[in-house]
């Protein structure tokens, strides 16, 4: 598309929009997910050494006792506990009227007076001494309690379990009283059961209140620390009475930071942080970046990037599987600096891993690694040309991540045997996650429209399908690319513009020349078909290979990069030739647009190097004479031109870059077309003399004769 003044502010207004929208998603997603919950700010280990300044204690707190001296304490004092349990006295009273009942009716006629008064007189026993329900009993076994309180009035009368019956205890003792005297056949016909009922309940919230008075009465605490006293020093082992008095500080501090309190002050503040960076990094955009603010799918990507990091970090430290080294952060400046640049990967990496590290409690480490394998990844991957790169990326990245954990370990007064081994192991895991950085590679491509290095790649493989087919189809088309690959991939080289796209845009350019071949020069022999064409007929023949171009290049899915290097490789330009016969065969009259190339013209320095180059090389196959004088004539004239007729006013390269390319094209003609030895004639009746052989033995140079 043209960059006239209407389309720039479309795509200035299109790029305010994009950032807009990525900064109030980006802001709003990572305030949303970002932990609320109270840090202690400090991460200690026993027997580990305190990594940080000395602590000093900012207020009185008591030193809590640890939950399993709290447990056993509890445990000790619960020991001998026995629980409340109250007089039923009309259970018992109810059934002893109703046994004497039945001794003056005819329920037990079939038993001697002797056995009921027996029976009368063990009920009464049982039921002073009390019986509980079995369900009762079984939990008094089940907590291992020796017995049981009865209130009696205002007191309570201590009695053993052994003491007290169940209905299943106390049919047993009846019936067992006094065997020698008393027949079991015919105590039987009594019917006990049915006299037996539970006298004794517990008395549930006596029981309870009893219990927690016990319970409260066992201090949680073992001490205090007052204010202004030392609790360790920076390289202090952590002993397990520091590791105690820590963990009570730790306890402390998240007491007295109530969630609730200060709610709406840390979302507030953690908003802020979040918009603060997003600003800084859209304000450096501003500054060094103009460019990126008007494409949207480049501020899709870097917003992408650097939100989805850090919330994969909030995740982890909300339910704390794993740790953070895990998550692969080096792909952020890897993508950026694949598909933009390296200054740009760096701050985008400096964003990701400060919104990230808000989340951690000791973010000095975290940020160290981290920085570290960015700063590799960005230095490695200054050309991406092979997907191997990501591998050995991967590899460095991870030597060097574990090398600086390590020094910030050995720094802090840590041994070798005290390295935390889990910490390198999850720096290795995720060294191997970076590997998915392969085919992600592809799926942002897609998804954002980018083309990395490796695709260029892939592109300028003449084995592909529509560069083989061209190669067969237009030869000549196809030869005149590769010169013209050949110079300007020279001429990015020596102007510091990207070489493998302008060589990749450059073997594509002239693909719209397949649908009609013979009508390109290069690919004639010996007939011309525009000698029975008009001039009009022929121009547009010629200008549709840039339209038909395009359609095939919509039909190999061609990226948009070479798309741009199609349209615009002629720019605004006309068919010159036929312009000027049409303009000596008509002459007064106005020529018709017919003669002029659709364009747009150049914008970017790839697509002004491949104009220069394009015209160069086809004009140098018309010189009678390759003379340094004449290559560097029509080199001048060519591209002086092109600059006259404003085909560069769009694109940011600037004359001492055109200069460049005059002279890379001038010496880079010379070498392809310089004169040649003419070869001597043998004449008739000569013998040919002897020829010098050479043959290299040791250090020296040996001349030998072969006849």
């Amino acid at each position: 598309m043209a960059r006239n003044t209407e389309e720039k502010r479309g795509d200035k207004m299109r790029g305010s929009v994009a950032v807009a929208l990525m900064l109030l998603l980006t802001i709003g997603a990572l305030a949303y997910f970002m932990p609320r919950e109270s840090k202690f700010g400090y991460e200690y280990e026993l027997y580990r050494p305190w990594r940080y300044a000395p602590l000093i204690a900012t207020y009185d707190f008591p030193i809590y006792k640890t939950a399993e001296e709290l447990q056993a304490e509890r445990d000790s004092a619960t020991k001998n506990f026995l629980p409340f349990f109250s007089w039923l006295p009309d259970a018992g009273k109810n059934q002893l009227k109703a046994f004497e009942q039945a001794r003056r009716t005819d329920a037990l006629k079939s038993v001697p007076p002797a056995y009921a008064t027996h029976v009368a007189k063990l009920l009464n026993l049982v039921y002073e001494r009390g019986i509980v329900s079995n369900e009762a009993m079984t939990e008094l076994t089940r907590h291992n309690l020796k017995g049981v309180r009865i209130i009696s009035g205002t007191e309570a009368v201590q009695r053993g379990a052994d003491d007290i019956f169940t209905t299943r205890s106390a049919y047993e003792y009846i019936m067992s009283a006094d065997t020698a005297h008393f027949a079991r056949e015919i105590l039987t016909r009594c019917n006990i059961n049915a006299y037996l009922a539970a006298n004794l309940a517990c008395d549930t919230a006596k029981t309870n209140a009893a219990h927690r008075d016990l319970l409260a009465a066992v201090a949680p605490a073992s001490g205090m620390v007052q204010s202004g006293q030392r609790i360790i020093d920076r390289g202090e082992i952590v002993s397990p009475e520091q590791y105690k008095i820590l963990q009570s500080f730790e306890r402390e501090s998240n007491r007295r930071s109530s969630p609730s309190e200060g709610l709406w002050s840390t979302i507030f503040g953690q908003m802020l942080f979040v918009a603060l960076l997003c600003l800084a990094f859209v304000g450096y955009l501003k500054l060094f970046r103009r460019d990126y603010l008007a494409s949207p799918h480049s501020i899709f990507l870097m917003f992408c990037l650097i939100a989805v990091f850090p919330l994969m970090t909030y995740a982890l430290m909300k339910h704390m599987f794993y740790s953070v080294y895990m998550v692969p952060y080096v792909i952020v400046p890897m993508f950026v600096r694949i598909f933009m640049d390296s200054r740009t990967a760096f701050l985008s990496a400096v964003v990701t891993l400060l919104l990230s590290s808000i989340a951690l409690h000791a973010p000095y480490e975290f940020l160290c690694v981290e920085m570290m394998g960015s700063l590799v990844a960005i230095y490695a991957l200054r050309e991406l040309t092979e997907r191997s790169q990501l591998m050995r990326v991967a590899l460095s990245v991870t030597v060097v991540q574990l090398s600086t954990m390590m020094a910030c370990e050995l720094a802090q007064g840590i041994d070798f045997d005290m390295l935390d081994v889990s910490t390198y192991i999850y720096i290795v895991i995720g060294g191997v996650l970076q590997l998915f950085a392969y085919p992600l590679l592809y799926l942002i491509e897609k998804t954002f429209g980018f083309t990395s290095g490796v695709t260029l790649v892939e592109l300028t493989n003449t084995n592909n399908s529509i560069l083989r087919r061209m190669s067969k189809v237009a030869q000549g088309t196809f030869i005149h690319s590769l010169q013209v690959a050949n110079l300007a991939a020279e001429v990015a080289d020596k102007i510091g513009a990207k070489p493998q796209l302008v060589r990749a845009g450059a073997l594509y350019h002239d693909i719209g020349k397949m649908r009609n071949p013979a009508f390109f020069t290069e690919n004639q022999s010996g007939v011309n078909p525009h000698d029975s064409l008009d001039e009009e007929s022929s121009a547009r023949i010629i200008i549709s290979h840039v339209t038909e171009g395009l359609k095939l290049a919509d039909k190999y899915h061609l990226p948009t990069v070479i798309r741009d290097f199609i349209s615009t490789h002629h720019g605004k330009g006309r068919t010159k030739y036929f312009y000027i016969r049409w303009q000596n065969s008509h002459e007064g009259q106005t020529p018709p647009d017919v003669f002029d190339y659709p364009g747009p013209n150049p914008f970017t320095r790839e697509q002004a190097i491949l104009m220069m180059c394009d015209a160069v090389e086809a004009s140098s196959r018309s010189l009678k004479e390759y003379s340094e004088e004449n290559i560097k004539a029509l080199v001048e004239k060519i591209i002086d031109a092109q600059v006259a007729e404003g085909c560069f006013r769009q694109c940011p390269i600037t004359f001492r870059d055109i200069e460049d390319a005059k002279k890379v094209l001038t010496d880079s003609l010379k070498t392809i077309y310089h004169t040649r030895i003419a070869y001597p004639e043998l004449k008739q009746g000569e013998t040919p003399e002897p020829r010098p052989h050479a043959t290299l033995f040791g250090t020296g140079l040996h001349r030998t004769w072969r006849k």
